[in-house]
């Protein structure tokens, strides 16, 4: 009997527990059901909260498309930086607080990013804008992250153009950024061209200094230049530069430098052997500098205008080079329509002339002087005349005979070559039509012809010379040059490899037809 009341106590306990868990099993029910009628509101709500917060940045945005916005920028928060200091960052972020709409923030937050980023000492900049607090209505916060850079110290090697100079040039450069947090960068350069000048330099730029709204530029360098092949010396510079005011279309610079020339062949010219010696250059350089092309490299629409003023012999030495020199360079760029096509029409200009006590009887000095020629292209060198398509370095203008040496017992004399002396007044004149070739491939790596024509002429005006000057005469004895080329660009450089035909020189001229090969720079 026994088995029969645990069979039958059992079911009864099962029932009793079972019940229990059909109730709790309902509860369950009610309480997930009303869970998830909550859930389904509180999406309902978030979705409703995103509509609401879509359409007011559509409104926003709509509303900044078509009217101005007004706004006051409350606070600029400068974040990320260690080793910056906090005035640099600021000085740079002023602008922010200028912005009176939503429209001029905008635009001075990008302008403001691409001056930081021109710093060089941040890896990475990002500028947010945030609402201000919630009793200054219609104020913004403005949240700068900068990342400084991880690696101060950077190499960098190219080739390289230089308004005064007659060819690019190859230079290795080393720096060393941020060095004591005051955006400073240090450096060091080797340079050397094809004309055989050398360049060894150290400099330092500060973007911003003692409050000075310009950055400041100081450099040391040594310069060689071994001209014994064109016009029998040496030229040997030991100086220091500094740049008192830089904007973008405005540059004040000062140049202090002992300079030697040397004749180590002793077959100079007369004209050269008077200026042999040491001089000290103590200069201010003026430069204006306009230049609305697209391209410095190719450009297909726009102009440029450069003005340079330099005056020599602020030092009260009797070894002084006292000059004033003027350069005027115009260009301008018209779009032809098919093929990518442009022409390109530049003239430039310079005058040297010394000054002082009998000035008009005085020669100029001779490194100051204007020499046409080198494998520069036209083109890409903007700055005053030194280029000219088929002519050689210091190609052109004025020379003089060397001195003749005694070859033998007998005293036969034999002439050792003309020296090119350059000039006081230059004119240089190009035409270059540019196109595309019709290959999609030559097209996307920048591969492109030209057409070019040249003319350039230089002339003497110091010692007295300016009384036999005659304009009629100085343009009909301009050398000219026509040709055309393929320009192929690379990292480092751009290459013109151009077939150039001389179409007039003189006697001493030294230029030729065939195939030459010109460089520019890339920046």
């Amino acid at each position: 009997m026994a088995k029969p009341e645990d069979d039958l106590s059992d079911p009864v306990v099962r029932n009793y527990n079972n019940d229990e868990e059909e109730e709790e099993g309902e509860q369950n029910d009610d309480i997930e059901d009303e869970g998830e009628e909550e859930e389904e509101e509180e999406d309902k709500d978030l979705e409703s909260q995103k509509a609401k917060l879509r359409n007011r940045f559509q409104n926003f945005f709509s509303r900044i498309q078509h009217e101005s916005v007004p706004i006051r920028v409350h606070d600029v928060v400068i974040k990320g930086n260690t080793k910056t200091k906090d005035y640099l960052i600021e000085a740079v972020t002023a602008s922010l607080k200028d912005a009176s709409t939503i429209q001029e923030l905008f635009a001075a937050s990008s302008e403001v990013n691409f001056r930081l980023q021109a710093l060089e000492i941040f890896d990475s900049v990002k500028i947010t804008l945030d609402s201000g607090p919630p009793e200054l209505p219609g104020t913004a916060n403005v949240i700068v992250d900068v990342v400084e850079t991880r690696s101060p110290l950077l190499g960098e090697i190219g080739v390289f153009n230089k308004g005064e100079a007659s060819s690019s040039s190859l230079e290795g450069t080393l720096k060393y950024k941020n060095i004591f947090g005051y955006g400073d960068l240090w450096d060091g350069a080797l340079a050397y061209d094809c004309d055989r000048k050398a360049e060894v330099s150290a400099g330092v730029f500060l973007p911003r200094f003692k409050g000075l709204v310009t950055p400041v530029t100081a450099r040391l360098f040594l310069q060689s230049q071994d001209c014994l092949k064109f016009s029998s010396f040496k030229e040997r510079s030991l100086g220091l530069s500094l740049g008192l005011f830089s904007t973008r279309n405005h540059d004040f610079v000062y140049n202090l430098a002992w300079r030697t020339l040397t004749d180590p062949s002793r077959m100079a010219s007369s004209s050269v052997r008077r200026q042999l010696g040491h001089g000290l250059l103590s200069s201010l350089k003026y430069t204006f500098k306009i230049d609305r092309r697209n391209s410095p490299l190719r450009p297909t629409h726009g102009f440029a205008f450069v003005s340079t003023t330099q005056i020599g012999g602020l030092a009260p030495d009797s070894r002084s080079l006292r000059f004033l020199r003027q350069e005027l360079d115009l260009r301008c760029a018209i779009p032809l329509g098919f093929y990518r096509s442009a022409l390109n029409l530049g003239i430039s200009a310079g005058v040297v002339f010394p000054w002082g006590s009998g000035f008009s009887s005085m020669p100029s000095p001779l490194p100051e002087r204007f020499f046409l020629g080198g494998n520069l292209s036209p083109v890409c060198t903007l700055g005053g005349p030194t280029s000219l398509w088929g002519f050689r370095t210091r190609g052109l203008g004025p020379t003089e005979p060397r001195r003749q040496f005694q070859s033998n017992p007998a005293n036969e004399n034999t002439d050792s070559g003309r020296d090119h002396l350059g000039g006081d007044l230059a004119v240089a004149v190009f035409a270059d039509f540019s196109f595309d070739f019709p290959s999609k491939w030559l097209s996307a790596k920048g591969i492109h012809g030209h057409f070019f024509a040249s003319a350039g002429n230089v002339e003497k005006l110091t010692e007295n010379a300016y009384r036999n000057f005659y304009l009629r005469k100085f343009t009909e004895s301009f050398r000219s040059s026509v040709g055309v080329g393929v320009v192929i660009p690379t990292n480092l450089f751009r290459m013109e490899l151009n077939y150039c035909y001389i179409l007039k020189k003189f006697g001493e001229d030294c230029g030729k037809s065939g195939f030459r090969v010109s460089f520019a720079s890339p920046s």
